[in-house]
């Protein structure tokens, strides 16, 4: 029997990912991203124990963690009153996890440990600048028309994974809808080497609450490991982008978090962008699927996007492992959506907006409250336990294979 291929559209981490885990089952792999080289601007950083897991399963975890930070806390702040609420402690999870720790790390790390990966199995060909184009399917296979530097090629596979990401171009040639909405506010990005754990005392990854303006913070680790900090802020609808990126606003907005005096953060890299909470309505059309952003995007408060792509990525190659023959009809590619689109629904959207509600609270009666229940979880071991259970994904994960 000729080996099945499948077709892999994006090359980021989730398409990367995808692309390892199908070579890991047998399947020959043909990766391709659109743009010439990895995206290695600042993205996704926050990886949890259970896509850790995952991370160890496709042989990438030592490397993963060496070019990563460990963090065991994560905190809730008051910002108001510069006052720490809760610290949560993943080592609660010591029995439930081989990770009770997220890694704290740029994503693009991960592209280039798995492309380091791919490049030892045979049948894989990856190829960077090369644009998807077209799709046609039949009851045999997909055939996709890709457009290079070396001119427009037809290749042809035996089901495709859409991994390109919020835009995705395979989505847009199924016309699957992207249902959901766009967050009136912009997110802004600040990345500092100032060190903000030495300064407040404050974990590696901080949720700041404010009815204003609120925050989060996060250490990473940087391509040269010596670490840096960002902090995420909203940005109001009514003030141009020029002023928002200015230089005197985000000096502002970092010394709401530690007042320096006067003296000036040093900035290493800022960034403006749209947050949308949008669930594809379809994550298959026949012999293609989507996974990662190009099928569920959200706000990153939390971070869970990134994570979910990753289980995504192990799911769908599982199913097509699972599908005797290639045969497009088989009831378990079914099952794919029923998890993945279920789950990104039921959990994933919902709790990333409900997280974003608790940090913007403005009601005093309200903020009082999320903030008291966050230190009773945090006080109490069982309650802690089922809190770290759901943000790590842990119970996500468990939740999904009981879909049968």
């Amino acid at each position: 029997m000729t080996q099945q291929r499948i077709i892999v559209v994006g090359g980021g981490p989730v398409g990367v990912v995808t692309a390892l885990a199908c070579a890991q089952r047998g399947f020959a792999v043909t990766l391709l991203e659109a743009q010439t080289e990895v995206d290695r601007s600042p993205r996704a950083a926050t990886t949890h124990p259970s896509t850790l897991e995952m991370i160890a399963s496709v042989g990438l975890i030592d490397e993963f963690v060496k070019v990563g930070l460990v963090a065991r806390y994560f905190d809730f702040w008051d910002q108001t009153s510069h006052r720490l609420v809760a610290r949560f402690d993943h080592d609660v999870l010591r029995d439930d996890t081989p990770y009770p720790f997220v890694v704290q790390t740029e994503q693009h790390k991960l592209v280039d440990i798995g492309l380091r990966k791919l490049a030892q199995y045979p049948d894989v060909d990856v190829r960077f600048g090369a644009a998807v184009t077209a799709l046609e399917q039949d009851d045999h296979g997909v055939t996709v028309s890709i457009e290079g530097s070396g001119g427009a090629e037809k290749l042809r596979g035996t089901f495709v994974a859409g991994a390109d990401g919020g835009r995705s171009t395979v989505r847009k040639l199924l016309n699957i809808e992207f249902e959901g909405y766009t967050w009136p506010e912009r997110f802004l990005v600040l990345t500092t080497s100032f060190d903000f754990e030495k300064a407040m005392g404050c974990s590696f990854r901080s949720y700041l609450a404010d009815p204003v303006e609120w925050g989060n913070l996060f250490k990473i680790a940087g391509d040269d490991l010596k670490g840096r900090w960002r902090a995420v802020f909203p940005a109001p609808v009514d003030v141009d982008d020029d002023t928002v990126m200015s230089d005197a606003e985000a000096q502002r907005r970092l010394n709401r978090i530690v007042d320096l005096g006067g003296a000036p953060y040093e900035l290493l890299h800022r960034n403006l962008y749209r947050v949308h909470q949008r669930v594809a309505a379809s994550f298959r059309e026949h012999r293609v699927f989507l996974a990662g952003d190009a099928s569920h995007v959200n706000n990153p408060i939390g971070g869970l996007g990134l994570n979910c792509g990753i289980h995504d990525a192990l799911e769908l190659a599982q199913t097509f492992a699972e599908c005797a023959n290639g045969d497009a009809r088989a009831p378990v590619l079914d099952r794919y959506e029923r998890r993945r689109r279920t789950l990104n629904v039921e959990f994933v959207q919902q709790q990333t907006v409900a997280n974003k509600k608790r940090l913007e609270e403005k009601d005093p009666e309200q903020r009082a409250k999320h903030l008291d229940e966050l230190a009773q979880t945090a006080a109490d071991t069982v309650r802690q336990r089922a809190f770290l259970m759901r943000t790590s994904l842990l119970q996500s994960v468990a939740q999904g294979r009981s879909i049968a």
